[in-house]
Parts: structure tokens; C-alpha cells; sequence
């Protein structure tokens, strides 16, 4: 991710940028998909390039049985999309909530209220249950250490067999977000690349002492 939202980051918990809201349509897993979004959202106006690519990604490997974690979430781009396409169950965080209003709010369009849970969390700290997988598009704005702490983290929130996906511009980190992945887990994989974006999955969290 790499946005501003009128001087306010839309990474903060109550951005305060004045209301601008739109509607639009976008087909993600094969799913048309219905989104509403506001100023101090990230990619307030499409579907940004990262998330694509990570779900293309992400839609040809096998995972599995249990719930995703849609990490970071926004206004639900990429819960919504599994839920609908794939029939998970998926928690949808963020630590922003007008992101988490429309986040909502796109689950009742969609039709997959029952499939999904949002609430707030920043990172994992409201995150209890264990996920067969967790999808990332790190806000690198917020800087290494909470992009860190989104990849790595992630070993304690990992069902047996489950994996994390995350997606990084390679100017912006993927070579060192795959090196902090490697730290932690036992198998750290490139599963896509497009026009400068990786697309990493890591398994097999490494025991720690």
C-alpha cells in the first residue's frame, strides 16, 4: 500500500478527513462485487493493483479447511472477495474505523454478513482465533515496525498447515519483508510477480524456544 488521504493516513484508528463517499463496482475471484468507500480510506476510488494481484495469486493455491484473516482490511476488498468466491469464513481488522464502517457496510451489499466478522484490531492485538489463512497488503506508510509486526505475527495466529500472503512492491520492501518472513517460517515462497509487485506465502512457522 502507498497512499495519503487528504494530509490524514488512513492507517490511524478516526481519520478526519471530510466525508467523500463513492460506489462502485468490481470483479474480484470471479465475483462482481459492490463497493462503497470514503476519504481517509486507502484506494478509496478501485480496487488498488497489489490486492489484485495478491488474490490472483492466492485464488491458485490450496489451503486449508478453516477461516481467513483478511489483515488490514480497509473497507473490505479482499474479505468480501473470499467470503463470496470461496465460501470462508473471514474476520476483517483494521485499526481505522470509517474503513471498518464501510467494511460492514460491503458485507451487507455483497450478501456475506453471515460468512463475516469485523472488528477493530491494531495488528493482532484484538485477534484471538487461528486462521487457515491470513491475507496482507501491509500499509507501508505506517512504517517497518507494524509491517513487521503484520508478517511475523502471523505464526501465532496460523492453524496447522495454514499460511500467510502478503503483497509488497519490491521498491518498497519485498526483499526485506521476505527476509523477516524467512526469519520465522520454515517455507517462504514468491507465488506471483507483476509489475513490480511480489506476492510471498509463508508456511510452517519455525519453533521458537
Amino acid at each position: 500500500m502507498s497512499e495519503k488521504t487528504g494530509g490524514q493516513q488512513y492507517f490511524t484508528a478516526d481519520p478526519t478527513a471530510e466525508h467523500d463517499y463513492q460506489n462502485f463496482d468490481f470483479t474480484l475471484l470471479g465475483k462482481n462485487l459492490h463497493f462503497q468507500t470514503d476519504a481517509g480510506v486507502f484506494s478509496k476510488k478501485t480496487i488498488d493493483f497489489g490486492t489484485r494481484v495478491m488474490l490472483d495469486a492466492a485464488a491458485e493455491q490450496h489451503f486449508v479447511a478453516g477461516k481467513v484473516l483478511d489483515l488490514g482490511c480497509g473497507y473490505g476488498p479482499v474479505g468480501n472477495a473470499v467470503a463470496k468466491a470461496w465460501g470462508r469464513e473471514v474476520d476483517m481488522v483494521d485499526v481505522n474505523d470509517r474503513a471498518l464502517d464501510l467494511a460492514k457496510t460491503n458485507c451487507q451489499k455483497n450478501g456475506v454478513n453471515d460468512l463475516t466478522r469485523v472488528f477493530q484490531s491494531s495488528v493482532y492485538d484484538a485477534v484471538v482465533d487461528k486462521y487457515a489463512l491470513i491475507l496482507v497488503n501491509p500499509p507501508i506508510r505506517a512504517g517497518k515496525v507494524v509491517v513487521t509486526a503484520m508478517l511475523q505475527g502471523a505464526t501465532k495466529h496460523l492453524v496447522d498447515g495454514g499460511a500467510i500472503i502478503a503483497v509488497l512492491q519490491k521498491k518498497q520492501g519485498a526483499p526485506s519483508a521476505q527476509k523477516n518472513l524467512e526469519a520465522v517460517f520454515n517455507d517462504v515462497s514468491v507465488i506471483g510477480k507483476k509489475k513490480g509487485y511480489f506476492v510471498l506465502m509463508a508456511k510452517e512457522p519455525k519453533e521458537t524456544v
